[in-house]
């Protein structure tokens, strides 16, 4: 029997992501699909990520006239994440057309974990939640098979107008015992294409580990859970080895929430790359109480680590501990210090709009982040998620619209301490600011980029517009 593959991330129905010309192949998506081959099913696969429109899939469908239509988004990508809407009406539109030709229609995603009812309502048959390659594999070959479905562990279903939610199926622990993710069946070129003309090189996206331990009660887990299991450093180095010689990138994306948190990871992950001579940039998110441990941050540099993000969120202490985040401002400023004197990029992911957040603690992430400048700074808003605790918090002032339509939105979705207005022009402001301060490091190291300094001369005047126009929506509520 055979079985379509596709996902629901289309980067041109989000055009933030697609200003930035980082587009990565949907890694979970590959994973997935090579699982159910190995099972002995036919696979093909449709890569949906750079199209403009989701009835193109129908093309392929009519092709391939699959038994299983599949849509299993990656969710190692922490845009699926979100639950955009732009990608889940993608996701209804595509699943609408499989039904037209008779196909079992399965969806796998963040979002369809999260809002199972509303995919059902669109006439898709099974929803698998949370880790899914297990799940699929058993759904698949008791649909074969023609046996009932009734208590297979991690999926949903609509039987006779009532919604069935079956208990999720314990989380994978040997992630080496899976099988090398689906790269024969994805077209490469169109990602390497965009990412030279963009930016001069190619990066490409792997895994090395699954889920995150830590408790940032804003921080959501619908895929791979409250939990941490790794690959090996020399499985890793291995699909390192075969992704350099398949399609010779320049740079890797390690798309896990934490890498290398396991206890001497890190240190044997080095040793491998040193004993076989590789060379190769890459880039990851880590956390700052886990980067001061002793010489993490000399083995990732000496790896090949050129940007390591961490969810910096707030300079307020009080916010920070709020969120249950189990970090310190000292802790960011030390890791980020530590970071630079390796010569490795720092990112910093910045969050307003917490729940007690007052104009001090506001000021207190703007003055932390201009003192310590990293590399790079990305910003959003609290964004309250089904299963999170902070989502519990604010439910009861969620408002009417409760998802972002795509990754640029930042609507806050519920009462707090200012307004929405307030919040989207904040991060103007603060972007202003920094790019202020960054022309200006420049301009003192003697290093004269033309674009850097005429970004700080266009924000100058800017800012002062903005700061002029936030003390007035400070008194608005």
């Amino acid at each position: 029997m055979k079985a379509l593959f596709t996902h629901s991330y289309f980067y041109k129905r989000d055009p933030k992501q697609w200003r930035f010309k980082q587009p990565y192949p949907p890694l979970g998506t590959l994973q997935a699909a090579a699982v159910v081959r190995e099972s002995g099913f036919g696979v093909s696969f449709v890569d949906v990520a750079l199209r403009d429109n989701p009835n193109e899939i129908e093309v392929e469908i009519k092709t391939h006239r699959p038994d299983f239509f599949i849509i299993y988004d990656d969710g190692f990508n922490y845009l699926t994440k979100m639950c955009l809407t732009a990608m889940r009406d993608a996701a209804f539109a595509m699943a609408k057309i499989a039904k037209q030709y008779n196909a079992v229609v399965i969806v796998c995603s963040s979002d369809a974990t999260d809002h199972y009812e509303k995919y059902f309502q669109q006439g898709v048959d099974y929803v698998v939640r949370g880790e899914g390659e297990e799940t699929l594999t058993e759904l698949l070959r008791t649909l074969k098979s023609k046996q009932p479905t009734e208590n297979i562990l991690g999926i949903a279903f609509c039987k006779e107008g009532k919604n069935i939610v079956n208990p999720l199926r314990p989380v994978l622990r040997n992630l080496d015992g899976l099988p090398m993710p689906a790269w024969d069946l994805i077209d490469i070129e169109p990602y390497r294409a965009i990412w030279k003309k963009k930016h001069g090189y190619f990066s490409l996206n792997m895994a090395t580990t699954r889920g995150c331990p830590y408790k940032c009660n804003w921080c959501a887990k619908p895929i791979y859970g409250n939990r941490y299991n790794s690959r090996s450093p020399e499985y890793v180095i291995k699909e390192v080895e075969y992704l350099l010689k398949k399609f010779q990138p320049d740079h890797f994306w390690m798309c896990d929430d934490i890498f290398g948190l396991k206890p001497g990871w890190i240190k044997r992950f080095h040793e491998i790359v040193d004993e076989r001579k590789l060379k190769f940039n890459y880039k990851i998110q880590s956390r700052v109480d886990l980067l001061l441990e002793e010489n993490t941050i000399e083995h990732l540099a000496r790896s090949g680590a050129e940007t390591i993000w961490v969810g910096a969120e707030s300079g307020s202490q009080k916010i920070l501990d709020a969120m249950d985040k189990g970090t310190t401002i000292q802790e960011i400023e030390k890791a980020t210090r530590l970071m630079k004197e390796k010569k490795i990029r720092v990112g910093y992911f910045l969050q307003f709009g917490y729940t007690g957040e007052k104009k001090e603690d506001i000021e207190a992430t703007i003055k932390m982040t201009l003192a310590a400048m990293p590399d790079e700074i990305g910003i959003s808003v609290s964004y309250p998620l089904p299963g999170t605790k902070f989502y519990e918090n604010v439910k009861s002032n969620l408002k009417e619209k409760q998802n972002w339509v795509d990754s640029d939105d930042l609507a806050l979705l519920y009462r707090s301490t200012f307004s929405p207005v307030f919040y989207k022009l904040l991060h103007r402001y603060v972007h202003s600011r920094y790019r202020i301060k960054r022309g200006w490091e420049f301009i003192k190291q003697r290093n004269f980029k033309v674009r850097a300094i005429a970004s700080m001369i266009y924000h100058a005047p800017v800012s002062v517009v903005q700061g002029w126009r936030l003390k007035q929506l400070q008194h608005a509520r």
